[in-house]
């Protein structure tokens, strides 16, 4: 049984705090790039997550806030790591071996439709209304336009990999979803423990996979690596928390749509990529879909009978 959505009142803050998030996984594709330069996937995945949690451990400690010790917190832990971050990202980073990096934004934004769906016909733990499906339409359309609509026309390739990269888009939707068993636990508490999970079961895997000792990282890759495990693991995944309690699961996920302009600023930034000229538009789009899917209920319905 899910617990309701938030019923309190929404500020800029909360707004502010779902723009932060976007940010710092945005960070993720360049400092991604980056670091497997030079280190495997496995051990890139637990690296992060393992330095991520040292670092939240020890503001936790310096907070005086203690980690929980039932069993019941880790099994939820342990079931929201693996849902939210090992086992999805473990499928894209397979998956974008076949798969052009286009065609997986484009698969991989679909996550707040699937929420939208999940939603809708099974959890119905909020409201899901017909602006919000909209606001996720045009979302997906604008992330379309920003990478290019000739990306989709590849899309009958590869489509094994294809499949199992939205497979993963369905386990962040839920993983946001689910996140609501946690609320009763402060967000850097969560954060800790669910990366924590995640680092050590990957570790052995790495051990015996990628063997690490023998690798020799560029200082660029492991400078991405600790930029990573501290803004988009640690920071991101606190803030997603915080995110999924003051916002609820649709909302939270409206900041998918928003990772891909950043995400587009900060690749031109780091990796000197190119600015699509079709970048515009698809800001258009994009913000018209993150309002739609965002707007309060009630500042909606005044503007109506204004409007009326």
């Amino acid at each position: 049984m899910l617990p309701d959505a938030p019923k309190a009142r929404r500020g800029w803050r909360d707004y502010a705090l779902l723009l932060a998030l976007a940010c710092c996984w945005s960070s993720t594709y360049p400092l991604t790039k980056i670091g497997l330069g030079s280190i495997p996937p496995i051990t890139f995945i637990s690296a992060r997550s393992l330095i991520a949690a040292a670092f939240l451990l020890v503001v936790l400690r310096v907070r005086g806030i203690p980690m929980p010790t039932e069993v019941k917190a880790w099994k939820l832990f342990a079931q929201q790591q693996t849902i939210n971050s090992t086992f999805p990202f473990l499928l894209i980073t397979w998956a974008q071996q076949y798969v052009p990096a286009s065609n997986t934004v484009v698969l991989a934004s679909t996550t707040p439709i699937f929420a939208f769906l999940i939603t809708w016909a099974i959890t119905r733990h909020e409201p899901a209304t017909l602006l919000k499906l909209a606001g996720a339409i045009l979302g997906l359309v604008g992330t379309a336009v920003i990478i290019g609509l000739d990306a989709l026309a590849t899309l009958d390739a590869s489509i094994f990999a294809e499949i199992v990269i939205l497979i993963a888009t369905i386990s962040f939707a839920c993983a946001t979803i689910f996140g609501l068993r946690l609320t009763d636990y402060d967000p850097m508490v969560v954060a800790a423990g669910s990366l924590l999970f995640g680092g050590l079961i990957l570790l052995p895997v790495s051990l015996v996979v990628d063997h690490p000792w023998t690798l020799r990282p560029t200082a660029e890759a492991l400078v991405a690596t600790v930029a990573m495990s501290i803004f988009s693991s640690a920071f991101g995944l606190m803030l997603f928390y915080m995110c999924l309690t003051r916002l609820g699961t649709l909302t939270t996920n409206a900041q998918g749509y928003l990772r891909i302009p950043i995400g587009v600023g900060l690749s031109v930034i780091l990796l000197g990529e190119a600015v699509p000229a079709n970048l515009a538009l698809g800001l258009v789009l994009v913000t018209a879909g993150v309002a739609a899917m965002t707007i309060p209920k009630d500042a909606y319905r005044r503007w109506r009978r204004r409007g009326g």
